[in-house]
């Protein structure tokens, strides 16, 4: 597994207790992972492969709003506060996790100061990049909904070019917005900004990513 996120700030030890009090599970490209409103407090920690994070708008709409990789931990917010599922989660590809009850997650937490300090900079992180999101007024929202999306799209349709990513887009810039539930403009605002960062470079129904790590980071 590549060693990011919640899982690379853990030793080896930590590691293996979790893995040990885990059931290994595999997804099918498309499958629902967990679903908002779900009861279940069972937290995920993903090995391979991408999901995509769903959220349901008050109009009926579901919005991506978040990618998550190897390394990421999903599904702690329910075994912390014992609340329903806050987003659904659906693999973007074929996705191999560990599934830990979440009572067993939170014993652990309490019992191993190491796995307590890694999920709260997980927390911290995230924390920050909603408060990042409020105080742009330029659209921090939109921005992130935009780099979900491009995400999401490399997972499913990207082809690597040495280190480059290059994506055969399948809608026109109107439908992408839509289906971010932004307006055209703000996705020609945000794509601009992030072509000026030399995140991506764009041709005619074609996107090439030239820092991915950005762009996970953005879409986190």
């Amino acid at each position: 597994m590549e060693q990011t996120g919640f899982w690379a700030e853990l030793a080896p030890a930590d590691r293996r207790k979790l893995t040990e009090s885990a059931t290994r599970r595999s997804y099918r490209r498309g499958e629902t992972v967990c679903r908002e409103g779900d009861l279940s407090s069972v937290v995920l920690v993903l090995l391979s492969g991408h999901v995509r994070i769903i959220a349901g708008t008050p109009d009926g709409r579901e919005v991506v709003v978040g990618v998550r990789g190897a390394g990421d931990v999903i599904g702690e917010l329910a075994a912390i506060d014992d609340l329903p599922r806050s987003a659904t989660v659906e693999a973007l590809e074929h996705l191999d996790v560990l599934e830990i009850p979440g009572d067993r997650f939170a014993s652990l937490c309490r019992a191993r100061s190491r796995i307590s300090w890694a999920l709260l900079l997980v927390l911290s992180a995230r924390l920050r990049s909603v408060g990042r999101q409020w105080l742009d007024v330029g659209g921090g929202a939109a921005a992130r909904r935009v780099a979900a999306q491009l995400m999401q799209l490399a997972v499913q349709h990207g082809v690597p070019r040495g280190d480059d990513i290059r994506i055969a887009v399948p809608a026109t810039q109107a439908e992408l917005a839509m289906t971010a539930a932004i307006s055209r403009e703000s996705w020609a605002r945000v794509t601009r900004d992030l072509r000026r960062q030399g995140v991506i470079s764009t041709g005619r129904r074609q996107v090439t990513i030239h820092r991915l790590a950005e762009l996970r980071r953005l879409a986190g």
